[in-house]
């Protein structure tokens, strides 16, 4: 089994991802995507997260119809913040026949050798590379193991979606309806 893992924060998930997602599931060599929540990003600051089992929630509500889509917590109990390595590491013991493939937007690209032990994650596994809005990988050297996959742009942000909740604006076709109520009824993001 080849399994795309799309990492991130969801806080909260949107159609963006869920395009995205649905789109690497369905339209490349992959057989499914995990959408893997991190507690916390090593690159991000931790004051804006939400609990994350309130975000685990949001996005198994989003993806509940899709069989092509999963929903991973396997960081929750690891030590934080989480490295994508640590990861992929504890992943392939669990799955030793699984193939994973990391799902990463071109943004991040530029910062990846940054990443703790990422010549180990290329050495490994496949990196799938989608286009992100502003994003230019031109001056970028080859590296190994990477593909681009020209999947769907769309310019849409948790940070702009949290900003229409504070601002009691609607969130109607930005997040799941399931999502969007769910976030209603918990009074998330006020």
């Amino acid at each position: 089994m080849k399994v795309g893992l799309l990492f991130g924060s969801f806080n909260p998930i949107h159609i963006g991802h869920l395009i995205l997602a649905n789109y690497m599931a369905t339209n490349t060599d992959l057989d499914t995507v995990w959408l893997v929540v991190s507690p916390q990003n090593p690159f991000k600051p931790s004051n804006t997260l939400l609990h994350e089992f309130d975000r685990l929630h949001m996005v198994s509500l989003a993806v509940a119809d899709n069989p092509d889509l999963g929903v991973s917590n396997i960081e929750f109990n690891m030590p934080k913040p989480s490295y994508t390595i640590d990861t992929l590491t504890y992943l392939q013991e669990k799955y030793p026949s699984y193939e994973f493939v990391l799902i990463m937007g071109e943004d991040n690209l530029p910062l990846f050798p940054k990443w703790k032990n990422s010549e180990k994650i290329l050495e490994y596994h496949r990196v799938y590379v989608y286009p992100r809005s502003g994003s230019t990988t031109t001056e970028l050297p080859p590296m190994p193991n990477v593909t681009f996959v020209k999947a769907p742009v769309l310019d849409i942000s948790a940070t702009f979606i949290r900003q229409c909740i504070k601002e009691e604006k609607s969130i109607k076709y930005m997040v799941p309806d399931d999502v969007a109520e769910y976030i209603k009824v918990h009074k998330l993001y006020l």
